[in-house]
């Protein structure tokens, strides 16, 4: 007996400060078809507030995954997944790193921080394509785990 796909809209918490890249992942997840809301902040003090609900954000719904640049204005990358990881109510949200750093040593540094997956952001739409799809994937493993 086959498995029927998790469908619900999952609510993703973008942390990215190139619109450019916000755009693309937008457009990726849409032509896709993947039932996904994007939330989008800038850099790690907003997702920060985010996550904490505060005034500017209190609307806002509690993100089921969150994607995570590394290279980020006033509060990093590094920063922020720290934070988040080592916080009794946020440390169970998934964070998968997206971001254009292939050194093997920003990978083992986030991993020891415990982020769940590390993508290396494409360069163009088919591959914003493919992360969606993978994101998709990750995020299906993960709703079976807790099943």
């Amino acid at each position: 007996m086959s498995q029927k796909p998790f469908l619900k809209t999952i609510e993703v918490l973008l942390v990215e400060d190139s619109w450019g890249d916000v755009v693309l992942m937008r457009d990726a997840f849409r032509e896709k078809h993947l039932p996904v809301n994007l939330n989008i902040v800038t850099d790690g003090e907003d997702a920060l507030a985010y996550l904490n609900r505060e005034p500017k954000y209190v609307q806002h719904p509690k993100p089921d995954l969150i994607l995570l640049d590394l290279n980020l204005p006033r509060m990093d990358g590094r920063a922020f997944l720290r934070r988040v990881k080592n916080h009794p109510r946020f440390k169970a949200i998934p964070v998968v790193v997206l971001t254009s750093s292939r050194l093997e040593t920003d990978i083992r540094e986030v991993f020891e921080m415990n982020a769940d997956q590390y993508l290396v952001k494409p360069t163009d739409l088919k591959g914003f394509h493919e992360t969606a799809r993978q994101l998709w994937q990750l995020w299906q493993k993960h709703v079976a785990q807790k099943t």
